[in-house]
């Protein structure tokens, strides 16, 4: 689905960008009366994108879902959208992996409550395409080939790299995954959830076998790591949060460089590395559930997520936006908040389609096993 990636200077890749600056809430003359929100695939649909705007108000909702406010600079996203629009929006579960999305829409299915869109890791988007509302934004066009399903079923929306945060008050610096092993690292390192549900602790076993000599073609190399990590007693099952990295509880966390970036701006000590050669990246995806019980706001957030400013929202919460190198083509990014995060540099590796698609049925078989 993805590539292989190389990210330079501050660009990923595509087109040229698009604001939703003109999105009043004005009405559409032409703004179609019998639409039906829940199969439009996109703002002409409607009419235009006031039109959609004025459908979404009519709603007066949005139901987001795993969305935790020190995520990739979610809790300002969600405000923004709220000012703009008028709409308010509910966010729900914000601590839960992205199969448990699927799971809550499943459970809500029918009711005010359901979840109208998700943010998923890929194994799982690709995995759920029946849970899906194919939908393209205004610039879809913008969005580089390789970062959508072709009718808009998924889109990627944002990325970061696979780090390594470390209470540096606690524990040296890891300048290699073998320093893990070592006494030093005892019941201290964490992964950010379950690699069979979680996109980040399935990144988190990419990385570790791309460093342990393996390719994406094979999650092995990273399973056997982890599993000698449980052996050693080095690896601890807890889930790292805000409050168990400032505790204590999690000294050392593989997770996304923008997470563990939100928690060195707030916990004394708290310090990012990544190891040497390859980087590991994987997008996050936007997607719209088939069954959203607000189905123009949900709509109408799409838009929103691949503007320019929400866009720029996500670099400074630390991620890399599906539509930057459109953004620097066109000079709407934010140059003080893309200097603050830098470049992505190294050999950059991320799972094809087919690639997490393998890896997905082999940590199904293996990592419960490996860790104990």
């Amino acid at each position: 689905m993805f590539g292989k990636r190389h990210l330079t200077g501050a660009a990923i890749m595509a087109a040229a960008a698009i604001t939703l600056s003109a999105c009043a809430a004005t009405d559409d003359s032409s703004a179609k009366s019998d639409v039906d929100a829940a199969t439009a695939t996109s703002a002409d649909d409607f009419g235009g994108l006031d039109a959609l705007v004025t459908a979404a108000r009519a709603e007066g909702e949005l139901n987001v879902i795993a969305l935790p406010d020190d995520w990739a600079n979610y809790g300002k996203i969600k405000a923004a959208f709220e000012k703009k629009y008028d709409i308010t929006v509910n966010s729900a579960d914000p601590g839960i992996s992205s199969a448990e999305e699927i799971t809550a829409a499943d459970n809500l299915k029918g009711q005010d409550t359901a979840p109208d869109v998700f943010d998923l890791g890929s194994a799982v988007a690709l995995a759920e395409t029946d849970n899906f509302a194919a939908y393209q934004v205004a610039n879809w066009n913008e969005i580089p080939d390789a970062n959508k399903e072709a009718t808009g079923l998924w889109v990627n929306d944002y990325t970061g790299s696979m780090s390594i945060g470390f209470n540096s008050n606690e524990v040296d610096e890891p300048e290699s995954l073998d320093d893990l092993l070592g006494s030093e690292y005892k019941g201290a390192v964490a992964i950010n959830g379950d690699p069979t549900q979680a996109g980040a602790a399935f990144a988190a076993v990419g990385l570790a076998t791309v460093q342990n000599g393996g390719t994406l073609d094979d999650f092995t190399p990273g399973i056997e790591f982890f599993g000698e990590l449980a052996d050693a007693g080095n690896f601890l099952p807890v889930d790292p949060t805000p409050a168990t990295i400032a505790s204590g509880e999690t000294t050392v966390v593989f997770d996304w460089s923008y997470n563990n970036l939100a928690a060195a701006a707030t916990v004394d000590g708290w310090k990012v590395t990544t190891l040497p050669g390859s980087v590991y990246t994987s997008f996050y995806n936007q997607a719209i559930n088939v069954d959203a019980p607000h189905p123009a706001a949900a709509r109408l957030w799409q838009e929103f997520l691949f503007s320019a400013d929400a866009q720029n929202m996500f670099i400074t919460g630390g991620a890399y936006p599906v539509t930057l190198e459109a953004m620097n083509e066109a000079g709407t990014t934010d140059e003080d908040a893309i200097a603050v995060i830098g470049n992505l540099e190294g050999d950059i590796v991320t799972p094809t389609e087919a690639q997490s698609a393998v890896a997905s049925t082999l940590l199904a078989e293996k990592w419960a096993a490996a860790i104990g």
